[in-house]
């Protein structure tokens, strides 16, 4: 993101006049969700939104976004959503996926190709890729799905929903592999301490935890690059949200 993030964090950046992280807030808000933490790392003083919960990842040069989830572990009980802070979507994708009855819950863009044309500077093996069975259980998720059979059928965005009884199963499995992986590498990570959230989710998919995917086509973006905050800012220019 070179100077656009050199003196503050991604999800400050503005589209359309308001932050990554204002609107997420906002949607949330608007549809009762007012419990809302947010874990902070990189340049923290500047995150500073009233009536949140925050938590600090002081390791985050050291970790991942997992480690940095788990900072916030006192709030995984109960029902929840998990969200990336740099994403942004429109309502109706957090919507569908409070609909969801499922104990464990991944938003999954099936047009997700769509938003890799003319993507030069984000590329495709980095996307967070799904493949799913005909129930829409999870079969592999994470980068670099091209290893395995089949073809990557969406991509995770990087939001998920747990009911209480997913949020005791995902804290169960990450206390878990922590102690069991703490030397070497853990599912694509070269550390768990480097671990993405995809890895812990692999895990438990590779144990027979069911995850379901709640289909989206489109109505988000990732900001991950100058290239992507561009577009963002003429995509979101022409939507209601």
């Amino acid at each position: 993101m070179k100077n656009l993030t050199a003196n503050s964090p991604k999800c400050l950046l503005e589209i359309n006049g308001k932050t990554i992280i204002q609107s997420q807030i906002d949607h949330l808000r608007s549809l009762e969700i007012n419990n809302i933490s947010v874990v902070k790392g990189y340049l923290q003083e500047k995150i500073c939104f009233p009536n949140l919960t925050y938590y600090l990842n002081n390791n985050y040069r050291q970790n991942n976004i997992l480690e940095s989830l788990f900072c916030a572990e006192e709030q995984l009980y109960d029902d929840v959503i998990i969200l990336y802070s740099d994403i942004i979507f429109e309502k109706r994708v957090v919507e569908k996926l409070l609909e969801s009855r499922h104990e464990i819950s991944v938003v999954t863009d099936l047009k997700w190709t769509l938003n890799y044309r003319d993507r030069r500077d984000h590329p495709l093996e980095e996307a967070e890729k799904v493949i799913f069975d005909e129930r829409f259980q999870v079969q592999k998720i994470g980068k670099n799905l091209k290893t395995y059979k089949g073809d990557a059928q969406g991509e995770f965005i990087g939001m998920m929903k747990l009911s209480s009884s997913g949020s005791n199963t995902m804290r169960k499995y990450y206390h878990s592999c922590k102690q069991k992986y703490s030397k070497g590498p853990f599912q694509r990570a070269s550390s768990f301490q480097l671990a993405y959230l995809t890895d812990l989710i692999q895990e438990m998919v590779d144990n027979s935890v069911v995850v379901h995917c709640i289909p989206i086509e489109n109505g988000w973006r990732e900001i991950d690059t100058i290239e992507d905050f561009t577009k963002a800012k003429l995509f979101f220019k022409n939507t209601k949200d």
